[in-house]
């Protein structure tokens, strides 16, 4: 009854719909676990919009004890998570001296460490969430058990232990999953082949702390790996389970990586800490549900998925040639056509594990076929080149390893300057898997056949399938961007769009702000993420108004543009020209750091980020997650973060009138622990 409420439950409003993330069941199936993002619709429209979100999501995690007869489900908010920590825990659990009673229990916990001045909403808003879902809890299971009944399901039979056959060894016999069953958030999973005919339990995939995968596993899941690449993965999923926080990434994720780099691990290591920044700072994981293309992109974007090709990959087509470039970057900028293909290679991905299942074998990358006819010279049109080189440069650098084959077909005579172009930025390992056909090449043997089954090849291509990719054309001039409209316009709403502002740390160039004080115990909060690098920040406060010395930063082209701003004089003598007014707090790569300060006096506030120095690893033949990142910014001269700073007047502050610790909480994908700053001065006082 419980699990008929997903994917959406139309008695319960606010719950829009759901994703399942992980599910696995025990060897013998008496145990059955589902993880699921689920998309809440909560009613704080004011808070949501200052946050410049539109819906919460929240991790929900149930587990089905059948032998035991117990349902268990957790709750945990993934949405402002380095802000506010909600927990509830229910339990469905048959009671010991009648067993035709139920028992059920409902906890829950919430912890508000900050929220933009607005705590005490926050916790009215939460009670109020709380108290509406008791009520309508037993309601809602009431409902779908009428229902199961006026279906004609009135009993379940009980759990019993499936019959143990086809053991090589009594002593350790196999035991598995279905071979459907999501991975596990440790990235292990069990595997079987399909069997007829037999219900015995199929192979297990070993526990996470073991030392050697399942062969079965392997097989099903990975493909073949030497055991040199096997103890690669095993080493990479390890360290991450000791030193991130959050869901360990799934094996064929973290094995995408290590062939991108050889099987290299410290190389694979630094990717993928990158990636995993990078896909925090953008929010990627969640673009499948947030991201809705523009009907400009439905029309005149001439990309689609397609069926597969032989081996079984996702097959996606661009007709390339047929796409006004100049027209899509003029008319939605950069920025929309990058998040239009960050969701493509998400959906890929998603497609690769569907087919995994569909096939009983690994799909770990999908198949790439772009037709080139009508590609002239409009497409070297400087800006879409750009666009295009950006594009490849995020693709390469987050997505390793996914493209399986690109067949290139009908390739005009302009195409070896796109080529000459291009090539530098793509991977060797990708270019090998370049496959290019000029005119009517690809037609017959040693052509798209051989790749792709003949009943799948599109109209246009002298195939029968009719294919419904757009057929694209000009995009209106009449809907290009004015110059006076960029393309970071309302509505673009870019990633960079948010309450946060970027900002570059150089050498020897701190990154500071002014914040100017009127009156005596106002507040001063910030919160920052540090992207890149090892910086310490500090407070100052000085009476005299301090002089803009303003320094653009040469930022790539795949990152937030940001700023570096110098306020400090470097005549200013410390001690008489401004005072410090909390002590230096060194802040690492991936951490995400909330504070306050209550202000003395009126006067000039300066927040300041300037670089600090990498500290030495440590000896571990796989040190932790800070003393790798730290060694990644040896070779580096510039610290990147986001930052957001707000003035509360007192009589609007929460709680008492000394400042609120200055505390740590590492990205999820990043940090092993959450820290806490010790350090005190007497114009505030930080405290746990």
């Amino acid at each position: 009854a419980y699990e008929k409420r997903f994917p959406t439950c139309p008695e319960i409003p606010v719950f829009l719909g759901s994703e399942i993330l992980h599910e696995s069941r025990s060897d013998d199936g008496a145990v059955h676990i589902i993880e699921r993002s689920c998309k809440l619709n909560v009613d704080a429209p004011r808070l949501l919009k200052k946050a410049r979100v539109e819906y919460v999501f929240f991790i929900q995690k149930n587990t089905v004890n059948w032998k035991e007869r117990t349902l268990r489900i957790e709750a945990r908010n993934e949405t402002f998570a380095n802000r506010v920590v909600v927990l509830e825990t229910c339990s469905y659990s048959v009671h010991p001296e009648n067993e035709e009673w139920t028992c059920f229990e409902q906890s829950a916990s919430l912890d508000i460490k900050s929220f933009f001045g607005f705590e005490s909403t926050v916790e009215k808003i939460a009670m109020k969430q709380y108290t509406s879902n008791i009520k309508r809890g037993k309601e809602v299971i009431e409902h779908y058990l009428k229902e199961l009944i006026s279906q004609g399901i009135t009993f379940i039979p009980r759990w019993t232990p499936p019959p143990v056959c086809g053991q090589k060894d009594e002593q350790s016999p196999a035991v598995g999953h279905d071979a459907d069953d999501g991975l596990l958030e440790s990235g292990a999973r069990g595997t079987t082949k399909e069997q007829t005919g037999s219900s015995c339990p199929p192979a297990e995939a070993v526990s996470p702390d073991a030392d050697k995968l399942d062969a079965d596993y392997i097989e099903r899941y990975l493909g073949q790996l030497t055991p040199m690449q096997e103890s690669c993965l095993i080493r990479l999923r390890q360290w991450l389970q000791e030193t991130h926080k959050g869901k360990i990434p799934k094996d064929e994720h973290i094995l995408r990586f290590l062939r991108a780099r050889d099987f290299n691990i410290d190389k694979a290591r630094e990717m993928l800490c990158q990636s995993l920044s990078w896909r925090k700072q953008y929010q990627v994981d969640y673009i499948l549900q947030s991201w809705r293309p523009p009907a400009l992109l439905d029309e005149y974007y001439t990309g689609g998925w397609h069926y597969q090709d032989k081996d079984g990959r996702p097959l996606y087509i661009l007709r390339l040639g047929q796409m006004d470039t100049k027209g899509l970057v003029k008319a939605l900028g950069e920025e929309s056509l990058l998040r239009h293909v960050l969701s493509i290679n998400e959906e890929g991905q998603k497609r690769c594990e569907e087919n995994t299942n569909i096939f009983g074998r690994p799909i770990t990358s999908w198949t790439c076929l772009v037709d080139l006819e009508g590609l002239n010279m409009r497409h070297l049109w400087r800006p879409g080149v750009k666009a295009l080189l950006r594009i490849i440069e995020v693709v390469e650098d987050n997505y390793p390893e996914t493209l399986g084959r690109l067949l290139i077909v009908r390739a005009p005579r302009v195409f070896p300057v796109l080529w000459t172009l291009v090539s530098p930025f793509i991977n060797e390992n990708t270019r090998q898997k370049f496959l290019i056909y000029s005119g009517n090449n690809y037609q017959g043997p040693g052509g798209l056949v051989d790749y792709v089954n003949k009943d799948v090849i599109p109209d246009f291509l002298g195939g029968d399938c009719m294919c419904t990719v757009p057929e694209g054309g000009l995009v209106p001039k009449s809907l290009y961007q004015t110059e006076e409209e960029p393309e970071n316009s309302d509505h673009i709403r870019l990633w960079t769009e948010t309450i946060y502002h970027s900002a570059s740390v150089l050498k020897g160039a701190p990154h500071e702000i002014v914040v100017e004080i009127l009156e005596g115990e106002s507040v001063i909060t910030w919160d920052f993420d540090i992207l890149k690098g090892d910086v310490v920040f500090s407070l100052f406060h000085s009476k005299r108004a301090p002089e803009t010395s303003h320094k653009e930063a040469a930022l790539p082209s795949t990152s937030a543009a940001g700023d570096n701003m110098q306020l400090i004089d470097k005549t200013w003598v410390l001690g008489v020209d401004y005072s410090r007014m909390e002590s230096p707090l060194v802040c690492r790569e991936g951490e995400s750091i909330q504070g306050s300060h209550v202000t003395r006096w009126p006067g000039f506030y300066i927040l300041q980020w300037k670089m600090h120095g990498p500290l030495p690893c440590s000896g571990t033949s796989l040190p932790r997650v800070d003393d790798v990142l730290a060694s990644l910014q040896v070779s580096s001269h510039k610290c990147k973060l986001i930052y957001y700073y707000e003035v509360l007047a007192s009589k609007d502050f929460r709680g008492s009138m000394s400042s609120l610790e200055s505390c740590n909480s590492g990205f999820s994908q990043l940090s092993g622990a959450t820290t806490s700053s010790s350090q005190s001065q007497s114009s505030s006082y930080l405290s746990r």
